[in-house]
């Protein structure tokens, strides 16, 4: 039993002696990861800096540490994997490279070295999904308590405003199945949290329309001190923060012209995970028809893998052509000849074709 005494009012707690805890704000880009961030921030949860700069694509800013988007982006590359990948195999390839020890260690002495700053943590980055169990563990190693908050916003307008603000010419489909891909894995990698309240999905449209009962239901449930005790000033700063207009898309799944499979797929995806977002809507049903779902993707997957082989042996051909020095192009070979091929079809060439491509370049991955 603690000999400290229990104060008269709640508020006078001193922040300092609040319990370490670590908010995760997962879910794909542009998807209302940095608004959410950026009121957790307001509230007083400590953006471990230096933050990554605001630019045009997001004038308010990020909410991310820049230390973690350059961590996330060596661990993608050593993993052989994309922001946006689409392959459920993908999720492997990340889970090997975040059981290395060292990766663990140097993930949590980061995290450590921030809590001198504040008790609780905002880490958010839009490659954070990839990396959900080496950051769990991360925070436990420092006594921390690991919390999530997934934002949801409807798939389409997803989709548009990469479109529109990353410049991404992918096409709809590869971006719409690298968000079931995204979603689907989030949620089943999130759902150990389930039992103790430790995670929470959030519509973007919600956060946007009435941010302060959003926000402070998120404290009360994850359980946040400085969203619970935060004080007027910090509520007023929120308000000036959120932007209405923030939500420029309108586009609807129709109009991304999707496959019909895939257009299935994506719909009622969306549907099951609007289910999370509701008061006690985080079942055991909704788990087993994401389950479902996540199963179908795989087979969706596995099958444009089969009969998209013709497009593999050309990718190959075409590499080897200009390897062998017989393409038409003319100057010094560019350091990477697989920039030629197609977003798309990279993505859907195997891993065993792709580690044969990259051993013919001499590249290690």
């Amino acid at each position: 039993m603690s000999d400290q005494p229990v104060p008269a009012d709640p508020s006078d707690v001193d922040p300092r002696d609040y319990p370490r805890k670590v908010l995760f704000v997962a879910g794909a880009g542009r998807s209302g990861t940095s608004t959410m961030a950026g009121l957790m921030q307001i509230m007083g949860l400590h953006v471990p800096k230096p933050e990554v700069t605001p630019d045009e694509t997001n004038p308010k800013g990020f909410g991310e540490p820049a230390w973690v988007v350059a961590h996330h982006d060596r661990l993608l590359k050593e993993a052989g994997v994309q922001v946006s990948d689409a392959r459920p195999d993908a999720w492997f390839e990340t889970g090997r490279v975040s059981t290395r020890e060292q990766e663990r260690i140097t993930t949590a002495d980061w995290l450590n070295g921030h809590f001198d700053v504040c008790t609780e943590l905002v880490v958010k980055d839009p490659r954070l999904s990839w990396f959900l169990s080496l950051w769990r563990v991360a925070a436990l190693r420092t006594g921390a308590t690991p919390v999530f908050a997934t934002m949801l916003r409807p798939p389409a307008e997803v989709v548009g405003s990469k479109q529109t603000y990353y410049n991404n010419r992918a096409g709809s489909a590869h971006l719409a199945a690298s968000w079931l891909n995204m979603l689907l894995h989030t949620e089943r990698a999130t759902r150990e949290s389930v039992a103790d309240g430790g995670r929470i999905f959030v519509r973007y449209a919600d956060l946007l329309d009435d941010w302060t009962r959003i926000i402070m239901q998120a404290g009360e449930q994850l359980g946040l001190q400085h969203v619970m005790h935060a004080k007027s000033e910090a509520i007023r700063e929120g308000h000036r923060f959120v932007d209405p207009s923030l939500r420029r898309m309108n586009q609807t799944l129709e109009d991304l012209g999707l496959p019909p499979r895939l257009h299935e797929l994506t719909a009622e995806t969306w549907a099951e995970l609007n289910k999370l977002a509701d008061p006690g809507g985080d079942t055991p049903q909704v788990h087993q028809a994401l389950d479902q779902l996540r199963e179908g993707y795989v087979e969706l997957y596995e099958e444009a893998e089969a009969i998209s082989r013709s497009s593999v042996v050309a990718a190959e051909q075409r590499v080897r052509r200009q390897l062998k020095g017989g393409g038409q192009r003319r100057g010094p070979a560019p350091a990477d000849p697989a920039h030629k091929i197609p977003h798309g079809v990279r993505a859907a060439i195997p891993a065993p074709v792709r580690r044969g491509l990259r051993k013919a370049m001499g590249r290690s991955r």
